[in-house]
Protein backbone atom coordinates (compact mmCIF):
# COMPACT_ATOMS: atom_id res chain seq x y z
CA UNK A 1 0.00 0.00 0.00
CA UNK A 2 2.80 2.39 0.90
CA UNK A 3 4.55 1.51 -2.35
CA UNK A 4 1.40 2.25 -4.36
CA UNK A 5 0.94 5.55 -2.54
CA UNK A 6 4.55 6.53 -3.21
CA UNK A 7 4.28 5.57 -6.89
CA UNK A 8 1.21 7.71 -7.44
CA UNK A 9 1.97 10.59 -5.07
CA UNK A 10 2.61 13.06 -7.89
CA UNK A 11 -0.69 12.15 -9.56
CA UNK A 12 -2.58 12.62 -6.30
CA UNK A 13 -1.00 16.01 -5.60
CA UNK A 14 -1.81 16.94 -9.20
CA UNK A 15 -5.37 15.86 -8.48
CA UNK A 16 -5.55 18.24 -5.52
CA UNK A 17 -4.28 21.16 -7.63
CA UNK A 18 -6.61 20.26 -10.48
CA UNK A 19 -9.54 19.83 -8.12
CA UNK A 20 -8.97 23.18 -6.42
CA UNK A 21 -8.82 24.84 -9.83
CA UNK A 22 -12.16 23.25 -10.68
CA UNK A 23 -13.52 24.53 -7.37
CA UNK A 24 -12.78 28.16 -8.30
CA UNK A 25 -14.89 27.58 -11.41
CA UNK A 26 -17.64 25.33 -10.12
CA UNK A 27 -18.47 27.19 -6.91
CA UNK A 28 -19.60 30.28 -8.82
CA UNK A 29 -21.67 28.18 -11.19
CA UNK A 30 -23.17 26.28 -8.26
CA UNK A 31 -24.10 29.42 -6.34
CA UNK A 32 -25.63 31.18 -9.35
CA UNK A 33 -27.58 28.10 -10.44
CA UNK A 34 -28.45 26.74 -7.01
CA UNK A 35 -29.22 30.01 -5.23
CA UNK A 36 -30.29 32.36 -8.01
CA UNK A 37 -31.84 29.65 -10.25
CA UNK A 38 -29.92 30.92 -13.30
CA UNK A 39 -28.22 28.47 -15.68
CA UNK A 40 -25.13 30.23 -17.04
CA UNK A 41 -23.51 28.32 -19.90
CA UNK A 42 -21.05 31.19 -20.47
CA UNK A 43 -19.27 30.41 -17.21
CA UNK A 44 -16.41 28.59 -18.94
CA UNK A 45 -15.84 31.64 -21.12
CA UNK A 46 -15.06 33.68 -18.00
CA UNK A 47 -12.26 31.24 -17.15
CA UNK A 48 -10.95 31.44 -20.70
CA UNK A 49 -10.94 35.25 -20.65
CA UNK A 50 -9.01 35.20 -17.37
CA UNK A 51 -6.50 32.74 -18.81
CA UNK A 52 -5.96 34.91 -21.89
CA UNK A 53 -5.47 37.92 -19.60
CA UNK A 54 -2.73 35.96 -17.79
CA UNK A 55 -1.10 35.06 -21.11
CA UNK A 56 -1.20 38.66 -22.32
CA UNK A 57 -0.06 40.41 -19.14
CA UNK A 58 2.07 37.99 -17.16
CA UNK A 59 5.72 38.67 -18.00
CA UNK A 60 7.37 36.35 -15.51
CA UNK A 61 7.37 38.93 -12.71
CA UNK A 62 5.26 39.29 -9.58
CA UNK A 63 4.04 42.66 -10.84
CA UNK A 64 2.84 41.09 -14.09
CA UNK A 65 0.89 38.45 -12.16
CA UNK A 66 -0.60 41.09 -9.85
CA UNK A 67 -1.70 43.23 -12.81
CA UNK A 68 -3.23 40.17 -14.49
CA UNK A 69 -5.16 39.35 -11.29
CA UNK A 70 -6.52 42.89 -11.00
CA UNK A 71 -7.52 42.99 -14.66
CA UNK A 72 -9.04 39.50 -14.39
CA UNK A 73 -11.04 40.57 -11.34
CA UNK A 74 -12.39 43.66 -13.11
CA UNK A 75 -13.20 41.74 -16.28
CA UNK A 76 -14.95 39.04 -14.25
CA UNK A 77 -17.07 41.53 -12.34
CA UNK A 78 -18.03 43.38 -15.51
CA UNK A 79 -18.74 40.14 -17.36
CA UNK A 80 -20.85 38.85 -14.48
CA UNK A 81 -22.79 42.10 -14.33
CA UNK A 82 -23.49 42.03 -18.05
CA UNK A 83 -24.59 38.40 -17.93
CA UNK A 84 -26.84 39.08 -14.96
CA UNK A 85 -28.44 42.02 -16.81
CA UNK A 86 -28.90 39.84 -19.90
CA UNK A 87 -30.64 36.98 -18.09
CA UNK A 88 -32.69 39.12 -15.66
CA UNK A 89 -35.61 39.54 -18.11
CA UNK A 90 -35.70 35.76 -18.58
CA UNK A 91 -36.30 34.86 -14.94
CA UNK A 92 -39.48 32.89 -14.70
CA UNK A 93 -39.26 31.66 -18.28
CA UNK A 94 -37.35 28.48 -17.50
CA UNK A 95 -33.77 27.30 -17.83
CA UNK A 96 -33.98 26.58 -21.55
CA UNK A 97 -34.17 30.27 -22.45
CA UNK A 98 -31.33 31.08 -20.04
CA UNK A 99 -29.21 28.29 -21.48
CA UNK A 100 -29.84 29.39 -25.08
CA UNK A 101 -28.97 33.02 -24.32
CA UNK A 102 -25.80 32.34 -22.33
CA UNK A 103 -24.67 29.66 -24.78
CA UNK A 104 -25.04 32.16 -27.63
CA UNK A 105 -23.03 34.73 -25.68
CA UNK A 106 -20.28 32.18 -25.03
CA UNK A 107 -20.08 31.20 -28.72
CA UNK A 108 -19.77 34.83 -29.79
CA UNK A 109 -17.13 35.49 -27.14
CA UNK A 110 -15.18 32.38 -28.19
CA UNK A 111 -15.04 33.57 -31.80
CA UNK A 112 -13.88 37.03 -30.73
CA UNK A 113 -11.11 35.48 -28.62
CA UNK A 114 -9.97 33.35 -31.56
CA UNK A 115 -9.81 36.46 -33.71
CA UNK A 116 -7.67 38.22 -31.11
CA UNK A 117 -5.39 35.40 -29.90
CA UNK A 118 -5.49 32.88 -32.75
CA UNK A 119 -6.54 29.25 -32.87
CA UNK A 120 -3.68 27.65 -30.95
CA UNK A 121 -3.32 26.72 -27.30
CA UNK A 122 -1.04 29.30 -25.69
CA UNK A 123 1.19 27.88 -22.91
CA UNK A 124 1.39 30.38 -20.07
CA UNK A 125 4.46 30.41 -17.83
CA UNK A 126 4.19 31.15 -14.09
CA UNK A 127 6.34 33.86 -12.47
CA UNK A 128 10.03 33.05 -12.79
CA UNK A 129 10.35 32.84 -9.00
CA UNK A 130 7.81 29.97 -9.00
CA UNK A 131 8.98 28.15 -12.12
CA UNK A 132 11.35 25.77 -10.33
CA UNK A 133 10.59 22.34 -8.87
CA UNK A 134 11.03 20.98 -5.37
CA UNK A 135 11.32 17.50 -3.91
CA UNK A 136 8.16 16.07 -2.35
CA UNK A 137 8.92 12.75 -0.60
CA UNK A 138 11.52 11.97 -3.23
CA UNK A 139 9.48 13.19 -6.20
CA UNK A 140 10.02 16.46 -8.06
CA UNK A 141 7.00 18.72 -8.26
CA UNK A 142 6.47 22.23 -9.69
CA UNK A 143 6.60 24.99 -7.08
CA UNK A 144 3.82 26.94 -8.80
CA UNK A 145 1.30 24.14 -8.35
CA UNK A 146 2.09 23.88 -4.65
CA UNK A 147 1.66 27.65 -4.28
CA UNK A 148 -1.59 27.43 -6.23
CA UNK A 149 -2.85 24.75 -3.84
CA UNK A 150 -2.18 27.10 -0.92
CA UNK A 151 -3.86 30.10 -2.59
CA UNK A 152 -6.89 28.09 -3.72
CA UNK A 153 -7.31 26.54 -0.24
CA UNK A 154 -7.36 30.02 1.30
CA UNK A 155 -9.84 31.13 -1.35
CA UNK A 156 -12.10 28.16 -0.60
CA UNK A 157 -12.06 29.06 3.10
CA UNK A 158 -12.97 32.68 2.34
CA UNK A 159 -15.83 31.66 0.06
CA UNK A 160 -17.17 29.29 2.72
CA UNK A 161 -17.03 31.96 5.42
CA UNK A 162 -18.64 34.55 3.11
CA UNK A 163 -21.64 32.38 2.22
CA UNK A 164 -22.04 30.18 5.29
CA UNK A 165 -20.91 32.33 8.23
CA UNK A 166 -21.64 35.96 7.35
CA UNK A 167 -24.61 38.31 7.19
CA UNK A 168 -24.17 38.57 3.41
CA UNK A 169 -24.50 34.82 3.09
CA UNK A 170 -27.58 34.88 5.32
CA UNK A 171 -29.14 37.52 3.06
CA UNK A 172 -28.45 35.42 -0.03
CA UNK A 173 -29.95 32.32 1.57
CA UNK A 174 -32.99 34.28 2.73
CA UNK A 175 -33.47 35.60 -0.82
CA UNK A 176 -33.40 32.04 -2.11
CA UNK A 177 -35.84 30.78 0.54
CA UNK A 178 -38.39 33.59 0.27
CA UNK A 179 -37.66 36.33 -2.25
CA UNK A 180 -40.97 38.12 -1.63
CA UNK A 181 -40.32 38.39 2.10
CA UNK A 182 -36.84 39.81 1.56
CA UNK A 183 -38.24 42.28 -0.95
CA UNK A 184 -40.91 43.31 1.57
CA UNK A 185 -38.14 44.15 4.04
CA UNK A 186 -36.84 46.76 1.61
CA UNK A 187 -34.01 44.74 0.06
CA UNK A 188 -33.56 45.01 -3.69
CA UNK A 189 -33.30 41.34 -4.61
CA UNK A 190 -31.98 42.28 -8.07
CA UNK A 191 -28.85 43.59 -6.37
CA UNK A 192 -28.47 40.24 -4.62
CA UNK A 193 -28.70 38.50 -7.99
CA UNK A 194 -26.13 40.84 -9.52
CA UNK A 195 -23.86 40.45 -6.50
CA UNK A 196 -23.85 36.65 -6.54
CA UNK A 197 -23.48 36.61 -10.33
CA UNK A 198 -20.59 39.07 -10.22
CA UNK A 199 -18.90 37.17 -7.39
CA UNK A 200 -19.11 33.85 -9.23
CA UNK A 201 -17.90 35.41 -12.48
CA UNK A 202 -14.97 37.10 -10.72
CA UNK A 203 -13.95 33.77 -9.16
CA UNK A 204 -14.01 32.10 -12.58
CA UNK A 205 -11.88 34.86 -14.14
CA UNK A 206 -9.39 34.82 -11.25
CA UNK A 207 -9.30 31.03 -11.58
CA UNK A 208 -8.39 31.56 -15.24
CA UNK A 209 -5.53 33.91 -14.35
CA UNK A 210 -4.12 31.58 -11.69
CA UNK A 211 -4.92 28.40 -13.60
CA UNK A 212 -3.49 29.41 -16.99
CA UNK A 213 -0.15 27.62 -16.29
CA UNK A 214 -2.18 24.47 -15.44
CA UNK A 215 -4.93 24.60 -18.10
CA UNK A 216 -3.58 26.88 -20.82
CA UNK A 217 -5.96 29.09 -22.83
CA UNK A 218 -7.03 28.02 -26.29
CA UNK A 219 -10.10 27.23 -28.41
CA UNK A 220 -12.40 24.72 -26.76
CA UNK A 221 -11.00 25.19 -23.25
CA UNK A 222 -14.12 27.10 -22.21
CA UNK A 223 -16.29 24.12 -23.16
CA UNK A 224 -13.97 21.70 -21.37
CA UNK A 225 -13.97 23.56 -18.06
CA UNK A 226 -17.72 24.20 -18.30
CA UNK A 227 -18.46 20.48 -18.62
CA UNK A 228 -16.14 19.68 -15.71
CA UNK A 229 -17.76 22.41 -13.61
CA UNK A 230 -21.24 21.07 -14.35
CA UNK A 231 -20.13 17.59 -13.28
CA UNK A 232 -18.75 19.03 -10.04
CA UNK A 233 -22.00 20.89 -9.39
CA UNK A 234 -24.09 17.76 -10.00
CA UNK A 235 -21.91 15.71 -7.65
CA UNK A 236 -21.60 18.32 -4.91
CA UNK A 237 -25.16 19.64 -4.96
CA UNK A 238 -26.54 22.94 -6.20
CA UNK A 239 -25.80 25.98 -4.04
CA UNK A 240 -23.38 24.21 -1.70
CA UNK A 241 -19.87 25.62 -1.20
CA UNK A 242 -18.80 22.51 0.68
CA UNK A 243 -20.30 20.31 -2.02
CA UNK A 244 -18.45 22.20 -4.76
CA UNK A 245 -15.16 21.71 -2.89
CA UNK A 246 -15.64 17.99 -2.18
CA UNK A 247 -16.97 17.35 -5.69
CA UNK A 248 -14.07 19.23 -7.29
CA UNK A 249 -11.45 17.37 -5.24
CA UNK A 250 -13.13 14.06 -6.10
CA UNK A 251 -13.16 14.84 -9.82
CA UNK A 252 -9.55 16.03 -9.62
CA UNK A 253 -8.48 12.65 -8.28
CA UNK A 254 -10.65 10.73 -10.74
CA UNK A 255 -9.12 12.64 -13.64
CA UNK A 256 -5.45 12.45 -12.65
CA UNK A 257 -5.40 8.96 -11.17
CA UNK A 258 -7.59 7.70 -14.00
CA UNK A 259 -5.06 8.92 -16.58
CA UNK A 260 -2.21 7.37 -14.57
CA UNK A 261 -3.85 4.01 -13.87
CA UNK A 262 -6.26 3.29 -16.73
CA UNK A 263 -5.62 5.86 -19.47
CA UNK A 264 -7.87 4.05 -21.96
CA UNK A 265 -10.89 4.38 -19.65
CA UNK A 266 -10.07 7.76 -18.10
CA UNK A 267 -12.68 9.70 -20.16
CA UNK A 268 -15.42 7.37 -18.89
CA UNK A 269 -14.44 7.49 -15.21
CA UNK A 270 -15.52 11.13 -14.92
CA UNK A 271 -19.11 10.46 -15.95
CA UNK A 272 -19.07 7.11 -14.17
CA UNK A 273 -18.44 8.93 -10.90
CA UNK A 274 -21.27 11.34 -11.67
CA UNK A 275 -23.70 8.53 -12.50
CA UNK A 276 -22.79 6.70 -9.28
CA UNK A 277 -23.52 9.77 -7.16
CA UNK A 278 -26.78 10.42 -9.03
CA UNK A 279 -27.86 6.83 -8.47
CA UNK A 280 -27.17 6.98 -4.72
CA UNK A 281 -28.03 10.63 -4.00
CA UNK A 282 -29.79 12.39 -6.91
CA UNK A 283 -29.71 15.82 -5.24
CA UNK A 284 -25.92 15.70 -4.86
CA UNK A 285 -23.70 14.96 -1.89
CA UNK A 286 -24.25 18.21 0.01
CA UNK A 287 -27.30 19.85 -1.49
CA UNK A 288 -28.72 22.46 0.93
CA UNK A 289 -32.12 21.77 2.37
CA UNK A 290 -34.94 23.63 0.64
CA UNK A 291 -37.78 25.27 2.45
Amino acid sequence: MIGWFNSHLVSMVDGVAYGLLLFTLAVGLSLVFGMMDVLNLAHGTLYLVGAYVAYALSDGSWLGLLIALVVGLVVGLLGGGLLAAAVAPLQGRGHLDQAALTLGISLIAAEVLVMIFGGEVLPTAPPVALSASVSVLGHTYPVYRLVFIGIATALAALVYLAFERSSIGALVRATVADRDMVRAMGVDTRKVLFGVFGFGAALAAIGGVLGAPIIAPGPGIDERVLVLSLVVVVIGGLGSVRGALIGALLIGQVQTLGVALVPSYAPFLLFGAMLLVLALRPQGLFAPARA
